[in-house]
């Protein structure tokens, strides 16, 4: 796999033998629109446009069919993540990382090497490093990566058969008539809604449920242990919001906050932490479990 000084993995992109361009740069503008000709020629003369064996190439150069071409990302401004990751644990199969809030896990948008994936791959050297399930960015706590791109299948399907137990916390308004309920699993049908950012409640049989549980108060906030027993995107923050406690400082629930990506808040993390996480490791069937050091306080 073919990485950079920042180690990031470079693209792959095939030239196919049913088109004729000038050069080079006339395939990367057809073959990506929204990518201007002004930005390709650009990754030209950086050198992050490559051959198979890694030679950078130029814009003139000739189009051949039925070859693999290499690329790279490039970004001329990328938000800075002041907040450092830690690794909780690394064998040759796994690696366990607590996340600070803010940081990407992996490449989207803005973000290239202020990402949890590209920090790890250059912190640690391993260039087939690929996280085996997500949380937000605004999101803190455990993340699983897979070293072995061959055993990643494995440790997903944990994830889809549900398999593994995952704890998070959160702080949120307290209300009396909750605490009153709780422990409480709370289910409801989770959709996307017309904003792509937003999930939303609908009417049908519930595809999502979290268990709801009060660890601490302190008027007017409470500090929750929220136990999914799904994993709908959003789901922690949909039922908190519609249970009438939004999570603190969210800024999708229950109204949609327009991210200033430049000039982050950092003094108003959203109050949410992947605290624990336990599974039956299915190559050694040994129990694996981690808890984050991070804490959220009241």
């Amino acid at each position: 796999m073919k990485v950079n000084s920042e180690g990031v993995s470079a693209s792959r992109v095939y030239l196919p033998a049913d088109q004729a361009h000038l050069n080079l740069l006339a395939f990367f503008v057809a073959q990506f629109p929204h990518i201007t000709e002004v930005e390709w020629a650009d990754r030209f003369d950086e050198g992050l446009i490559l051959d198979q064996d890694g030679h950078a190439l130029k814009a003139g150069d000739p189009y051949l069919p039925n070859t693999h071409l290499l690329y790279f990302r490039r970004l001329a401004r990328e938000p800075n993540i002041p907040f450092e990751e830690k690794i909780l644990y690394q064998d040759e199969h796994i690696l366990v990382a607590d996340k600070p809030h803010f940081l990407p896990v992996t490449p989207s948008g803005l973000y290239l090497h202020q990402t949890l994936l590209n920090r790890l791959k250059k912190k640690t050297g391993i260039q087939t490093l690929s996280p085996i399930h997500r949380i937000d960015r605004d999101t803190a706590g455990l993340v699983i990566f897979c070293v072995n791109p061959n055993e990643r299948a494995q440790y997903q399907n944990l994830f889809r058969d549900r398999a593994v137990k995952k704890v998070y916390e959160a702080i949120a308004p307290y209300s009396e008539d909750i605490s009153k309920q709780v422990p409480m699993t709370y289910q409801s049908r989770l959709e996307e809604s017309e904003h792509f950012l937003q999930m939303q409640e609908v009417q049908g049989d519930p595809n999502s449920d979290t268990l709801i549980e009060i660890i601490a108060v302190k008027e007017p906030w409470a500090k929750y242990r929220l136990t999914p027993g799904s994993g709908k995107k959003h789901q922690l923050r949909c039922h908190l919001n519609a249970l009438n406690i939004p999570i603190k400082n969210d800024q999708i629930y229950p109204i949609l906050t327009p991210y200033q990506e430049y000039d982050l808040d950092f003094s108003k993390p959203l109050q949410l932490l992947a605290k624990e996480i336990s599974f039956i490791d299915p190559l050694d069937e040994a129990k694996k479990a981690f808890n984050s050091p991070q804490e959220l306080v009241l």
